[in-house]
């Protein structure tokens, strides 16, 4: 999710310039699932209050300038096209990570998810009408996007960075190998060598195997226990300072 994002040269620009997330993964995963529990389950105040936090993490992250070496324009996290891509990346990566675990939703369900996903970004800048009407729409346009991505200097920094295995506790190190095997085996192969990530059938066996084993795992887990994550996120995103 997090390299689909910076794969647009923007927001990588902006998360190279603005924020030290690679060095606290945790913590950036924790707010973006914190916002996407209260916009997509939350109540209207819930939304507002969501909408408010994000807003003032925004409001420093822009550039009235082209980057020096012209790998990207100009740039603001109020741009509703950046954050048109941002939730498409989150609507994206959860239909994915889903649909390998239980199997395709039935189409009037999968119909619903999209619609409910489309306040991840109409919460903020993006206006109703630029999300993709329906599912064939999102498709056309998350292709077309995937084929004209070039990850950039920036976005290749953040992601040896995040996914180095260098930086957060020691709990975390260790088990950055198979992040790092796993967000690379569900990245789109065009993108992989943009951030020059190794990739061969040996890899391709040990991430199906690894993803497999997970899934497997997460299927079997009592529902209390697999939706325990997001109460207790969405309990600590309520009580962070909007400011």
């Amino acid at each position: 999710m997090i390299l689909l994002q910076i794969a647009d040269p923007s927001v990588a620009r902006g998360v190279a310039e603005h924020s030290d997330f690679a060095a606290r993964p945790l913590d950036r995963l924790e707010g973006t699932l914190g916002y996407v529990y209260a916009v997509v389950f939350g109540s209207p105040a819930e939304v507002a209050r969501a909408r408010r936090v994000v807003g003032r993490a925004h409001a420093a992250v822009r550039s009235p300038h082209p980057a020096a070496d012209g790998s990207a324009p100009a740039y603001s996290a109020y741009d509703p096209d950046l954050q048109l891509w941002v939730a498409a990346t989150l609507y994206d990566s959860a239909i994915t990570m889903f649909e390998r675990c239980f199997g395709p939703l039935p189409d009037e369900a999968a119909d619903r998810v999209y619609r409910e996903y489309a306040v991840l970004g109409t919460a903020l800048q993006v206006p109703e009408g630029r999300w993709p009407a329906d599912r064939a729409a999102f498709r056309a346009y998350w292709d077309g996007r995937i084929a004209t991505l070039e990850p950039t200097a920036d976005a290749r920094r953040v992601a040896r960075t995040l996914l180095g295995g260098r930086v957060g506790s020691p709990a975390v190190r260790a088990v950055m190998p198979l992040v790092a095997l796993i967000t690379a085996g569900l990245l789109p192969p065009r993108l992989r060598p943009g951030f020059g990530l190794r990739w061969d059938a040996r890899l391709e066996s040990r991430f199906s195997r690894w993803l497999g084993c997970l899934l497997a795992v997460y299927r079997v887990l009592p529902r209390r226990v697999r939706e325990s994550p997001r109460s207790l996120i969405s309990r600590r995103y309520r009580r962070r300072d909007v400011g």
